[in-house]
């Protein structure tokens, strides 16, 4: 008897929250069926750093510093259908909220005038990811095949997203799950 091939699926979160992560745990039971249908890569459910190739890639967060962008163009070299989950990765969400303000003068105030900071300098440890001037939506970056929209999207609107795709149907979700708030 052959078998189907499972699909591969892998999650990555860049700047943001993790919410989305946490809807998607928060499908419940019905982790149980996906891990019937789909080998999971790079997840919350697996201890794997680097994404191998995948056939769905599930990203949440802003594209906020340098190492996001890596990161991005990584998973998506590596995902055949890249989706955007959540406020953050379709247009940057909370983390935005920065992009009205000089990046320099907020990082001379929080790091130059706060009570307890030792030397009072900005870190320039190698370690640290260098930020960027503006939070970007991870669209603006690479392209991205679906946008799920939700601050985070319900886990059961990411359920039945997920179960369309696994399906091979076009996903479709509509009023009154499809809620950008």
């Amino acid at each position: 008897m052959n078998e189907a091939r499972k699909l591969r699926l892998a999650t990555v979160s860049l700047g943001g929250c993790f919410g989305c992560h946490m809807s998607l745990m928060d499908i419940d039971e019905h982790l149980i069926e996906l891990a019937g249908k789909v080998e999971f890569d790079r997840s919350p459910l697996t201890d794997i750093k680097h994404c191998g190739p995948c056939d769905i890639g599930l990203i949440e967060g802003g594209v906020c510093n340098a190492e996001n962008v890596h990161v991005l163009r990584e998973f998506r070299t590596h995902c055949r259908t890249l989706v955007a989950l959540g406020a953050c990765a379709i247009n940057g969400g909370l983390p935005a909220q920065r992009n009205h303000l000089d990046l320099g003068q907020c990082m001379r105030a929080v790091y130059g005038t706060r009570p307890g900071m030792d030397a009072g300098g900005i870190p320039d440890d190698p370690e640290l990811p260098l930020p960027l001037d503006k939070v970007h939506p991870i669209h603006e970056v690479v392209r991205v095949d679906y946008f799920l929209p939700g601050c985070p999207p319900s886990g059961e609107v990411i359920w039945a997203f997920l179960s369309d795709l696994l399906a091979g149907r076009t996903p479709r979700i509509e009023h009154p799950a499809l809620r950008f708030d």
